[in-house]
């Protein structure tokens, strides 16, 4: 395995969403209004202030920060990263030192199972995956839905991101794939088992989905369930072991929340505009001066987003 395999996977990868890029560019370039001319009594020309660059404009520079940052945690990290990456690692390397046993269990599994899981997890690959973040764009992008739209397009980043540290990865660790052999599972040996591509694929759009979605629970819920279907039917179609599927998905989880908390316009978050909740709340209220009782009726209200 060389360089090139990584450019390949990788390109494959900005080419299904170059299209998407370009257009949506030239789209919200054309949203843009162009400055009138009108007659002023005031001797001073007026300057309006420059648009602020689309996410479109900014995507690439966008990925090559988060390359920078991705690469460079390990020197930031501190205490409270170990509570993830303590149990992370302990658990990656019990599955490492047992996956040869417990791949065996799927040894013997029917084709029509091993059909289903392998079908499954097509969801995860580049054209499930990146077509997932391209309807989110185009839909948003036709429909003037702000979030959507920049669904679409962090998905694509996370992505783009995820790809590129995968196939780093596997080239790296060069693990044999369950069907390897007598070799199986064993590193450093030419495969490109570690991590699992597709788990970190899905999972690293899953979860900008669900970040950008976390007022609808059945969205969010509902992609992570997606995302652990597909990684799990890595492992029942013998595709990876239960610790490329394990490393795929913390990956993948990781970029995608990062790519939303680094790049998520926080100030489409809340407009003026709002809806009541269903019921009020009461409560009981005495005042000691007059003593008196009585009860307070609250109906709180709580911002709808636009464009969301």
């Amino acid at each position: 395995m060389k360089l090139s395999f990584i450019i390949s996977q990788v390109s494959q990868r900005c080419l299904l969403l170059a299209l998407m890029i370009t257009v949506g560019a030239g789209a919200s370039a054309q949203t843009i209004p162009s400055p009138s001319v009108t007659p002023t009594a005031s001797p001073t020309p007026q300057v309006s202030p420059n648009p602020a660059p689309s996410l479109e404009r900014k995507f690439f520079k966008h990925i090559l920060r988060d390359q920078q940052a991705i690469w460079t945690s390990p020197f930031h990290l501190n205490k409270g990263n170990g509570r993830w990456l303590a149990p992370l690692g302990l658990s990656t390397a019990a599955l490492i030192a047992t996956d040869r046993q417990t791949v065996k269990a799927f040894d013997n599994e029917s084709p029509g199972t091993l059909t289903a899981s392998r079908n499954v997890s097509r969801i995860g690959s580049d054209y499930g995956a990146g077509g997932i973040v391209a309807a989110f764009y185009f839909v948003g992008l036709a429909s003037n839905n702000k979030r959507a739209r920049e669904t679409g397009l962090l998905g694509a980043e996370a992505f783009i991101d995820s790809a590129i540290v995968s196939q780093t990865l596997k080239i790296t660790t060069q693990r044999l794939r369950p069907g390897g052999g007598e070799e199986r599972g064993r590193f450093f040996i030419g495969g490109n088992s570690f991590p699992s591509g597709h788990a970190a694929s899905i999972w690293s759009v899953a979860t900008v989905i669900a970040y950008e979605y976390q007022d609808k629970p059945l969205v969010k819920y509902g992609v992570y369930g997606l995302a652990m279907a597909v990684s799990l039917s890595r492992y029942i179609g013998r595709e990876h072991f239960l610790s490329d599927v394990l490393v795929g998905s913390a990956i993948g989880f990781g970029i995608g929340r990062y790519v939303y908390q680094t790049h998520h316009d926080k100030s489409s978050d809340a407009k003026d505009e709002t809806s009541s909740k269903l019921f009020p709340a009461i409560a009981p209220i005495y005042n000691r001066r007059a003593r008196a009782y009585g009860v307070s009726l609250n109906w709180r209200f709580r911002p709808r987003q636009l464009g969301r």
